[in-house]
Order: C-alpha cells, then structure tokens, then sequence
C-alpha cells in the first residue's frame, strides 16, 4: 500500500489550506458546521455550568441551616417547631463523634415567636443553637455583623436575616423585642429582649422570612426544658456522597424513638426538582450533537462531492477505500475542533464571566438564589469535548461510506 494515516493527513491538511478550496461551495458550508458545533458546545458548556451551580448552590444553602442530617422524635418530624424534648445524652454524641465521615454537629430546639420593632412585627422561627455550632457556619452568608458567640452563658445576640432587619428596621448592635407564646399561660406571652449581632441573607425565601437564630439556653428557657432538653442534632458530612448512607446508619443505631433524616428527604420537592436539571443538561446534549452532525455530515458529503475527481484519481493510484475515508474523516476532524475550539471559548468565557461579575440576575423567589450560579470542572470541560468529538466521528463514518459508490472511470471521464 502507498497510502498510510500520515498520508491521509497531508492530503486533508492540504486540502484545508488550498487557494481554491476556500472560494468553494464546500468552504462556505464547512464555516456553517464549524458555527454549529460551537454554538452546540457553548450551549452544553453553559447547560452543564449552570445546572451544577444552581444544584450545588442549593444543597449548600439548605445544608448550611439545616445541616445534611437532622436528628430529632418522631413527633417533632412534621413540625419546624420542636413540640417534645429528647435527652442530650453522652451515649448520641460518642456515636457521631465515632464516625470519622461526621465534621461536626450542634444541638438545637426550635419555638415560634414574633419581632417587634416601633414600626412593625414579624413572625419568626426562633431557632436555638449550643455552643458546639461553628462561628464561621453562616460566613458565606453574613452580610454585616458577626456569628453570635454562642460559648459565653446567657448570650442574648441574635443573628437575622436581611428581610427581618429591612422590614423592621433594625441594624447590627439594635435593641429588639421578641414575644414567645407561654405554654404554662398562654394568654400572656413572654417577652425577651435580644441584641442584633449579624445580618445574613441565604436567598432562599423560606428561610430569609422566617429563620432567627439565637441560644439554646434561650429556647430552653422559654419552654421550660432543663439545661440537657433539647429538640434535636444538627449532622454535618464531610463526604457528601456518604449523606444518605449515615442517616441509615445512624436510624439504626439510635434509640427507636429517634427518626435520623437526610436533607433531601426534608425538601424533597426541591431535590427532586434540581435533579431534573441532569435531564435537561442530557436534552441539550442530544439536540446540540444531533445538529452538530448534520451540519457536519452535510459539509463532509458536499467536500466529497466536489473532490470526487480527487478520489477516483486515489483509487486509480491504488488507494484503499479506507485510506480514502481517512483523509475525508481528518477533515471533518479539523473542522470539529476548530468549532470545539471556538465553542470552549465561548463556554469558559461565559462561565468565567458569571462567576466572577454574576451579569445573569434570577428571581429568588423561584430559583432560591438572586444570580445564576456556575460550577465548571477541567473534567467537565474534557468529558463534553472527547463525547462530542468521538461520537461525531464515529457518526461521520457513514457518510463517508459514500466513497466506496465513486466509480474511477466515470469520474475521470468528466470535466
């Protein structure tokens, strides 16, 4: 054989950088392709940037002030407030101090309650977190203020979220009034008069209208608990992906009536509507590919059409079929990365671009977060374009086939 891959490649480079070539019909549709393929991979590149963010931005901040297990009673499941206590016994803490995959965990106890300032009123979930709850929890989250300190006894700092200090007025360092149903009088309800210490802002409507948080001791207090009551733990994973398995763990080993249950299993709703982003990614996917090929293919039959002289004149030199499909196969692997190259730049500059300015403004109201979020991988970047490359080829392969049909006699005949 006198044809080899190398050959194959000259010849399509060579074809590439001929005069004449650019001036042909199959230059101009080449160019078409060469925009289909990276408009479908900047397309991707965005889809899957923007899914990932968007989920990852969302466990984080349901996470964050929920932690990624909750153990609490039964009776308490159903309820943000927490109705009974359970006993903060040594025997719980030694079991999640034994797990290694287990960050850290707090103690916490929930009542419902109302601010009040001069001017207005807010309801609240009052939630009361121990000492063990890290001060840098919420610091992607504080927008003024600190974490309370919440090791020093009798700590009246409270932290709350922007929508409270805007609606009520209140600043880092005000005085606030804060009224508690009692449980013994109820038509005489307690006052407590807190200390604004930090403002946060989470995004998510659900938790920035409602959640106040404060000391244990507090809530303690006002339900009338001793100093080791308490509504339930906290849980935070270091391995992520382990979540599910520790709460089942944990449901095992723990008294039977204590109920251990995964952050996704308490918004379940929202879960499963982020993981519907993956689908959608898959969609754009598909759709973007299957335009990219015909578009190439296209381009590939056209070039073969007008280099049919080219190819009977191989033939009569003694090249194989599959030589001959090489050469045209190199050039639509050409015209894919240039296209791949110019999609990736357009994908990672506006992946860029939103990571560091956030120029794509969201609703929280329906997305949780006021700014698309983006998370992009190298790995992410390397799976799309070697998926998007290999089974374009492999697709461009059957056009190609239309070589086999060229006759050299015919062809050479014409002019």
């Amino acid at each position: 054989m006198i044809f080899s891959l190398n050959t194959a490649l000259f010849f399509a480079l060579k074809m590439q950088q001929h005069k004449q070539y650019k001036s042909t019909v199959s230059a101009q549709i080449t160019k078409i392709a060469t925009l289909a393929v990276a408009i479908g991979i900047t397309a991707i590149l965005i889809a899957v940037s923007t899914s990932k963010g968007l989920q990852s931005e969302i466990r984080k901040k349901t996470s964050i002030f929920n932690g990624h297990i909750v153990v609490t009673l039964f009776e308490n499941n159903e309820s943000q407030v927490s109705l009974l206590p359970i006993q903060d016994v040594k025997e719980i803490r030694t079991l999640f101090q034994s797990n290694k995959k287990i960050s850290n965990f707090h103690a916490f106890a929930t009542v419902a309650g109302m601010l009040k300032s001069d001017e207005n009123f807010e309801g609240i979930l009052f939630k009361g977190v121990s000492a063990e709850v890290k001060n840098t929890l919420l610091d992607d989250f504080l927008i003024e203020g600190t974490f309370p300190d919440y090791t020093q006894p009798n700590n009246e700092g409270i932290l709350v979220s922007s929508v409270h200090a805007r609606r009520l007025n209140l600043k880092v360092g005000d005085r606030v009034n804060a009224f508690f149903q009692s449980e013994s009088n109820p038509e005489n309800p307690r006052r407590r008069r807190f200390t604004v210490e930090g403002i946060y802002a989470s995004g998510f409507p659900d938790i920035d209208e409602n959640l106040v948080y404060g000391s244990l001791n507090q809530v303690q207090g006002l339900k009338g608990w001793a100093s080791d009551e308490i509504g339930g733990y906290e849980i935070y994973i270091s391995e992520k992906e382990t979540i599910e398995a520790i709460a089942d763990h944990l449901y095992d080993e723990l008294p039977s009536v204590l109920d251990s249950r995964s952050i996704a299993s308490r918004y379940t709703s929202i879960y499963q509507w982020i993981s519907l982003f993956d689908f959608n990614v898959l969609v754009i996917l598909v759709v973007m590919l299957l335009v990219g090929i015909i578009n190439m293919a296209t381009a590939l039959l056209v070039l073969i059409l007008e280099r049919s002289r080219m190819v009977g004149l191989l033939k009569a030199l003694g090249a194989e079929h599959r030589t001959i499909q090489t050469i045209f196969l190199y050039n639509g692997a050409l015209i894919l990365l240039r296209g791949l190259a110019w999609g990736n730049l357009l994908g990672i500059g506006f992946f860029l671009t939103q990571k560091y300015w956030g120029w794509i403004q969201l609703n929280p109201e329906n997305y949780f977060v006021d700014r698309a979020p983006v998370v992009l991988s190298f790995w992410d970047v390397l799976s799309v374009n070697l998926f998007f490359l290999v089974v374009s080829l492999l697709l461009l392969w059957i056009p190609s086939r239309i070589i086999l049909r060229i006759s050299p006699t015919k062809v050479l005949r014409l002019r």
